[in-house]
């Protein structure tokens, strides 16, 4: 069994050691075992003596980035046999070297996720914009919380949309609730008769297509995916989908919606498809819960992706 590797970064006081706390480490794929915890700054949130024990933590203080090299790591594997690290990363520290390191064989980098202080986006957007962007290209996970109202969501979004396409991005308001995305911060235009999902969309699609299917009733959605029929399922139906990471590696799924094709469709199984369909949100079955539910109208074979797993934001 490897060691994953986990890497929070974030400027500080932008919310890293809640991620820590109330994300990543109530996961279900975190093992059982001593949690390492590299801690490269102390923010205004600590972790308590009771909180490192009851979820079996050790915690290293780290000053300098240079401390994160390929023999630091060897001896943290001898020393303490940790199920897992978790590197709370300093956002004035270039992450590019981290990323660059050499880890030992058997750890294995399961995702970055970056944290933002909504309330001083702005702020370091127009003076330390470069900084900042460059920790949220190479995230998996960007959590902008702490948003007060009227913030340009959809304007930061495109931002990091341009550099990172793959990003998950969620925001949270004051509260620390996740805020719902309206029709302006969707990557495609719902607008129109006919929807257009990019190919890297198509997790943000299937999530909203789901939560506001009144943004697509009745209209022609396209998108890629790959193709397969359940067993069981009519020949006349089939599932287009795409395999879907919420947060890291450990958590990718395949995901899709029922599509109604009239009459058998011929395809193998998980090959790659351009797909047209008109959409619907309906019961599958006699009992079964309203979905969406699409039509097909076009299927031709494509060629993949150059990654073939998307995120949900």
């Amino acid at each position: 069994m490897g060691i994953p590797l986990f890497i929070c970064t974030g400027l500080l006081d932008s919310g890293k050691t809640t991620l820590v706390k109330e994300t990543l480490m109530e996961q279900d794929w975190i093992e059982p075992g001593v949690t390492l915890l590299l801690q490269c700054e102390e923010g205004e949130v600590e972790y308590e003596e009771a909180y490192l024990k009851e979820k079996d933590m050790t915690v290293l203080k780290i000053d300098q980035p240079e401390q994160l090299n390929t023999e630091f790591f060897k001896n943290c594997e001898k020393q303490y046999h940790p199920a897992q690290v978790v590197i709370e990363y300093n956002g004035m520290w270039k992450l590019e070297e981290l990323l660059k390191t050499q880890f030992p064989r058997g750890f294995e980098l399961q995702g970055v996720y970056s944290t933002v202080n909504g309330a001083t986006l702005g702020m370091y957007l127009a003076n330390m914009r470069n900084l900042l962007m460059e920790q949220l290209t190479e995230s998996e996970l960007i959590v902008v919380n702490r948003c007060p109202k009227g913030m340009d969501r959809s304007g930061f979004r495109r931002a990091v949309k341009v550099q990172n396409p793959m990003s998950q991005l969620i925001f949270e308001d004051l509260e620390g609730h996740i805020m719902e995305p309206s029709e302006e911060d969707l990557p495609y235009d719902v607008k129109g008769e006919i929807i257009e999902v990019g190919d890297t969309d198509f997790g943000v699609w299937y999530v909203d297509a789901y939560e506001h299917p009144q943004y697509y009733l009745n209209k022609e959605i396209r998108f890629l995916a790959q193709v397969f029929r359940p067993k069981g399922m009519e020949e006349t139906m089939f599932v287009p989908g795409r395999k879907i990471m919420t947060c890291c590696a450990a958590d990718i799924r395949f995901y899709g919606y029922p599509c109604k094709s009239g009459e058998k469709a011929v395809f193998e199984p998980r090959q790659w498809m351009r797909v047209r369909a008109r959409f619907e949100y309906e019961a599958v079955t006699s009992f079964g819960s309203e979905q969406p539910v699409l039509y097909l109208i076009d299927l031709q074979p494509a060629r993949a992706p150059e990654e073939d797993t998307v995120y949900l934001g």
